[in-house]
This record gives C-alpha cells, sequence and structure tokens, in this order.
C-alpha cells in the first residue's frame, strides 16, 4: 500500500522511518510546508516529495498519516475524508472540544476510519494491565496512579501553543486509564505549580500538575505529571486492585533508586518518549495499516480522543477554577 505522511517534524520524521520499515507499506509521499525537511526525510527513506497538498492527495494514495501541528489537524483530517482515504492523526484532534465535535459530526456517517495516536494502548506493560483488569486476577481496582515526567523541559516557544500540561502531557494518562481499566473518568480535581523556568507561567501553564480522578464506578486515580524530571524519563501506571496490584513502566530503566539501597535500578533511564515508546509506535503504525486494508476497525477512535481530550479540558478549568470539575460539565 501506498501511504501518505504529511508533516515531517521530529515525531513525523519518526513516523517515515517507521513507514518505511513496515513490510505492508510499498510507497510513502511525505509533504510538509517546509519543503527543505520534507525532502530530508523523503531521502532519508526513499519518499517520494510531494510539493502540495493536491499533489499529495492525489498520488494514489491507500491511507494518510497527519504528524503536523495541532492547529492544522482538523482541516487535515476533512482534507483526507475528502480524499476517502484512511487516517492517522496524532493527537488531538483538535485543540478544542468544540472544535473536536465538529470534525467529529463532519465525519458521522462516513466509512473513512479515523485513528488518533495514543501510543501507550500498543506497549506490552500497558497490554497487559489491560488483560489483567479484563481478566479479574487483581479483582475489584480502588486506586491507579499514573506518572508522566519529563526529563527536562521543551523549547519555551513550544509552551504557548501547547495546549498546557493537562492537554499535552496528562491526556495520554487520561486515555489509557480509560482504556486499561474500561470506565469512563466522571469528577477531575487538578491542581499545579511553577518553580522552573518563567515562561511557563507567562503562557498561564504549570511545570507541574496533580489530577486526582473519580471514575464511573469509584474508582481513584492520581495522575502526576512534570517538566523537570531530572532522573530520567518516567512513564508509569500502576493499578491496584482488591486481590493484587501490577505496574506497567516499571523496569530496570525506570530512574528511581531506593531509599534502602540495592543495585536496582540496573539500566540507563530512557532519555524520552520517543526512545521508551519506540516498539509500541511501531506496533501503532502497523494497526494502522490493518485499518487501511480493512482487516480491523480503529483501535483509537475520534470518540476516545474527545473523551481524554474532555478530561483534560476539566482538569484545566479544575485548577483554575480551585474546584472539582465534572467532566460532563467540561465543554
Amino acid at each position: 500500500m501506498r501511504i501518505g505522511l504529511i508533516g515531517t517534524g521530529r515525531i513525523g520524521a519518526f513516523h517515515a522511518a517507521t513507514l518505511a520499515g513496515l513490510d505492508t507499506v510499498a510507497g510513502i509521499v511525505v509533504h510538509d510546508a517546509d519543503e527543505r525537511s520534507a525532502r530530508t526525510v523523503a531521502d532519508q527513506v526513499g519518499a517520494t516529495y510531494a510539493g502540495d497538498l493536491d499533489a499529495l492527495f492525489g498520488a494514489d494514495l491507500d491511507g494518510v498519516v497527519i504528524a503536523a501541528p495541532t492547529a492544522f489537524h482538523a482541516e487535515l483530517i476533512l482534507a483526507a475524508r475528502k480524499a476517502g482515504l484512511a487516517t492517522f492523526c496524532e493527537k488531538p484532534v483538535a485543540g478544542t472540544l468544540a472544535e473536536t465535535d465538529a470534525v467529529l459530526a463532519a465525519l458521522d456517517g462516513t466509512e473513512v476510519p479515523l485513528q488518533i495516536g495514543f501510543q501507550r494502548r500498543f506497549d506490552a506493560g500497558y497490554l497487559a494491565l489491560r488483560e489483567a483488569v479484563a481478566d479479574g486476577r487483581l479483582g475489584w481496582t480502588h486506586t491507579l496512579r499514573a506518572v508522566t515526567a519529563d526529563p527536562a523541559p521543551p523549547h519555551p516557544g513550544y509552551i504557548p501553543a501547547s495546549g498546557g500540561i493537562f492537554r499535552d502531557c496528562s491526556v495520554h494518562d487520561f486515555d489509557i486509564i480509560r482504556w486499561v481499566t474500561g470506565r469512563e473518568v466522571t469528577e477531575v480535581h487538578a491542581t499545579g505549580s511553577n518553580r522552573g523556568e518563567d515562561f511557563f507561567a507567562a503562557a498561564g501553564d504549570v511545570d507541574t500538575a496533580v489530577s486526582l480522578l473519580t471514575l464511573d464506578d469509584g474508582t481513584l486515580a492520581t495522575c502526576t505529571a512534570t517538566r523537570y524530571n531530572g532522573a530520567g524519563y518516567d512513564v508509569r501506571l500502576e493499578v491496584c486492585g482488591s486481590k493484587g496490584t501490577l505496574a506497567a513502566g516499571l523496569t530496570d530503566r525506570s530512574p528511581l533508586t531506593s531509599a534502602e539501597g540495592g543495585a536496582w535500578p540496573a539500566g540507563t533511564p530512557y532519555g524520552g518518549f520517543m526512545e521508551r515508546f519506540k516498539d509500541a509506535y511501531r506496533a501503532e503504525l502497523a494497526a494502522f495499516t490493518e485499518v487501511v486494508a480493512g482487516l480491523r476497525p480503529s483501535p483509537c477512535t475520534g470518540q476516545d480522543a474527545r473523551a481524554a481530550l474532555a478530561v483534560a479540558e476539566a482538569a484545566t478549568r479544575s485548577r483554575l477554577e480551585g474546584r472539582p470539575v465534572r467532566v460532563d460539565d467540561a465543554g
């Protein structure tokens, strides 16, 4: 099959290399507003360069991967729909719930599938957690603890357009908690702080945040996020049940040191999300090729992305207003 790729920045270039390594992908066509970037990536992976979107959509494609900035997601998803192409898009569908709802309404009734990029759903550890919850070996769940901790903050220019720490970072935790448990989040109580660089506060954001989620069956979940985890990249989820507890992301590369001593951890901490989730990203795009081929439905739909964004919106409002917020009231 032939896959189009829109956006050749860091994650787009990574996706291009991943697609080039899939046996099911016979050709790749790439486009980016930055021609030099697109041509460089095309040369690296043996892809064809498209000078504009018309050329890309007219290149006899079977599907398209969108890795452009968030501000362009909605219009590109709709353009792909118009072209009748199965679409993979990095999260989110759009920057706000209203925009997301407009896109999903436009897609309603169409048979063109949409898959949103929440790669943790394809990580072996998170898959094991989902299976353990589903088969009941942990008993009934009472507590989940999620961690998303970056080793260092992104470039200052990224923060004003990021949507804030809940939409940018914790949204992955919000999605995976829904997916692992099969439950919906009903209420959020969140707070945050700034002890790092001034550009976070200047953008109305925080560099460290905590969310307390209440799920529809009464299970409680905490989600912590920070831009300043100097020990290394740390992403984990613990599921605690009446019969047992299981954790994803707790390996010898986890940047945790025991105060009681010992040789653990023995490995070098991951440097960032692309290294940590390399296998998951590959599995995610391999799954997309199966969606393109009609072999499976989308494993992460636009409605899934909307649900996670609604929790992020509720968390953002909760932090700003200093009170719990119902997810149904977040829009």
